[in-house]
């Protein structure tokens, strides 16, 4: 039996999970894995209900890993669309496992993308799939387990998903990545947001809302109707001409406080200052 329980080691190689309910789907995603040199066994399911039941008790070596407070597999490279229980559905289960493995999508739409990145994925893959493409796909699951020590989710800690979302944004006609670290502060425009990190801006369409909801508990704060900003880089609040004004970074950027804002602010702008 070939183990890769130490697959988070770079000297080791990864134990997959490839999920398509279409065969040659299926099969050719399992070839490119198989040829990926980082990729040590790949275990092949036909869909979601197998992929759960192999993660369950079905093969030896998932149960030695979960033993040895493992990932049942290091990652998993599924298929969005299936019947019955789809890949958006199977994968919530994935993400709700601890330890829990790194997951990768594999679909026909690239407007699905969004609703991948939303459950924590940190790539898809658009069918049909190509070595170079799996390939890519690959080093961001071992960069997604490099900065995720499994130790510390055996130990039971907070999953770090959160900590490590990024943002599928457009650029003429090519998907890049943000990482959600990058980002500095977000302004609304209607119903898209501008993210503004250090190497520019990009818009997404996100309502501000709804990143205020999901990166609440990373450190951002809502202080104005139209922006999110990174707690952690505001450098003074202020009384300007027109209210209360933050200061992100070395005077870099000058952002409104609107009033309802403002005590909320203050008080968690004290609470970590504090340390809490």
């Amino acid at each position: 039996m070939l183990v890769t329980v130490s697959a988070h080691d770079d000297t080791q190689k990864l134990l997959v999970l490839a999920v398509d309910d279409e065969l040659p789907g299926l099969n050719q995603l399992k070839h490119c894995l198989d040829e990926n040199p980082h990729i040590g066994r790949v275990i092949p399911a036909v869909d979601a209900s197998e992929a759960l039941r192999l993660l369950g008790t079905g093969d030896e070596e998932i149960r030695f890993r979960k033993e040895r407070g493992l990932p049942p597999v290091d990652a998993v490279f599924a298929d969005l669309d299936m019947p019955g229980l789809s890949g958006m559905e199977m994968s919530r289960v994935f993400a709700s496992l601890n330890p829990a493995p790194v997951l990768v999508f594999v679909t026909g739409h690239a407007e699905e993308a969004v609703n991948a990145f939303d459950l924590g994925a940190v790539d898809y893959v658009l069918k049909p799939c190509r070595q170079d493409r799996l390939d890519k796909a690959v080093g961001r699951v071992l960069q997604k387990m490099q900065a995720t020590p499994v130790r510390e989710l055996a130990q039971g800690g907070e999953s770090p998903r959160a900590d490590e979302e990024v943002i599928p944004v457009e650029l003429a006609g090519t998907t890049k990545l943000i990482p959600r670290s990058s980002v500095r502060w977000v302004e609304a425009q209607g119903d898209y947001a501008r993210l503004y990190t250090t190497e520019g801006s990009h818009l997404v369409r996100i309502p501000l809302a709804q990143l205020e909801e999901r990166w609440e508990m990373a450190g951002f704060v809502r202080i104005h109707r139209s922006f999110l900003v990174a707690l952690s880089l505001i450098t003074e609040l202020r009384m300007g001409q027109g209210g209360y004004q933050v200061v992100i970074g070395n005077e870099e950027k000058v952002l409104p406080v609107s009033r309802r804002h403002t005590r909320e602010l203050k008080d968690k702008l004290v609470g970590s200052s504090r340390g809490g």
